[in-house]
């Protein structure tokens, strides 16, 4: 078994003493798993950093092997990332994310390029931590979407209407208004302003953070609860330091 395509790395860990494996996102390929030879050596380390972008050649003898990847790097965003701690954390995040949540093996050619413009914009633009914690929220929305979970934002679960929604019901993931879910507030979610495109100006921590917690609640009952791996710890490190 053979194939080629483009990748981004979203983790490599050690295996032995100078090899590693590999966790890549593909367009055409899905998430992909592989080992590379010597890939922990001085001379190799630095091409499986979590956001380069790969040429990729896959070969193993049977298709559920783990395979082989020979690899080489087409770009790598951290020379402009790593002076900028915002910037590096929402790295950590978006491929950690895209890590726990992509099936192995399935295609979803929409998430690679929803994580490549993340990266192209992390790398291209000045921000604080508030406009990347936002745009990951937005990145998990259609995450939730590509797995079947999607949420439905666009009117309100009760009337219908698309004035003044202010609240997501857990069960449905359907925004309600406030008229409609005041008095039930208790028991439903937040929807916060920002993720329905009509914020004032830059999201506040405030409400980046509210838009983390709702995609998050919906990733974690529906994805990371089913794989029993939880919260990636980049993406709650990048909630801590938002709140603060």
């Amino acid at each position: 078994m053979e194939w080629q395509d483009d990748g981004i790395v979203l983790s490599a860990r050690r295996f032995g003493e100078h090899d590693a494996i590999i966790e890549v996102m593909t367009p055409n390929h899905g998430r992909a798993r592989g080992f590379v030879k010597a890939g922990m050596s001085r001379r190799s380390k630095a091409n499986l950093q979590p956001g380069n972008h790969l040429t990729l050649t896959w070969r193993s003898r049977l298709e559920n092997n783990l395979g082989r990847f020979q690899l080489e790097l087409v770009h790598s965003p951290l020379g402009n990332l790593i002076s900028d701690g915002a910037r590096m954390s929402a790295l950590a995040a978006v491929t950690a994310v895209v890590g726990s949540t992509m099936p192995e093996r399935e295609v979803h050619a929409a998430a690679y390029q929803a994580l490549a413009g993340y990266l192209a914009l992390l790398e291209a633009e000045d921000g604080a931590l508030s406009l990347w914690a936002l745009k990951l929220a937005q990145i998990e929305l259609g995450l939730l979407g590509e797995l079947g979970y999607g949420l439905d934002l666009s009117s309100c679960a009760a009337t219908g209407g698309t004035d003044n929604l202010v609240f997501v019901s857990p069960k449905s993931g359907r925004a309600v208004s406030a008229e409609a879910g005041g008095p039930y507030r208790q028991k439903l979610l937040a929807l916060p302003r920002c993720l329905l495109g009509n914020g004032d100006g830059a999201p506040g921590s405030v409400d980046a953070l509210e838009a983390l917690r709702l995609t998050g609640y919906f990733l974690e009952r529906n994805v990371w609860v089913v794989a029993g791996t939880g919260q990636p710890d980049a993406r709650e490190r990048l909630m801590v330091s938002l709140g603060k």
